[in-house]
């Protein structure tokens, strides 16, 4: 076997190219959407800044990935996509 061999685990062979969006310049009005990838702890980190964005009567939604192994499910991005204007995903260990 060759052990110079790299697999890409994605089986993307060619990942899409977008653009980035222009950051809000505020939160005050915007529903925020918090992503825990579930890996240790990300919630954690998300209960936080929930807390903060509470305090200033931010809106805020949760969602959660079922595996931090793979990419969020279509149905999943979907539906943050719908419900939110901004979202934060949780990343921790």
């Amino acid at each position: 076997m060759n052990e110079n061999r790299v697999l890409d685990p994605t089986a993307e062979q060619a990942p899409a190219q977008r653009a980035r969006l222009p950051r809000p310049t505020s939160v005050e009005g915007r529903v925020v959407g918090l992503l825990d990838i579930s890996k240790p702890r990300g919630d954690v980190f998300l209960d936080r800044i929930e807390e903060q964005l509470a305090a200033m009567g931010i809106q805020v939604k949760r969602y959660a990935k079922p595996t931090f192994t793979r990419i969020a499910p279509t149905e999943l991005k979907q539906r943050m996509a719908a419900e939110v204007d901004l979202l934060v995903e949780g990343l921790a260990d």
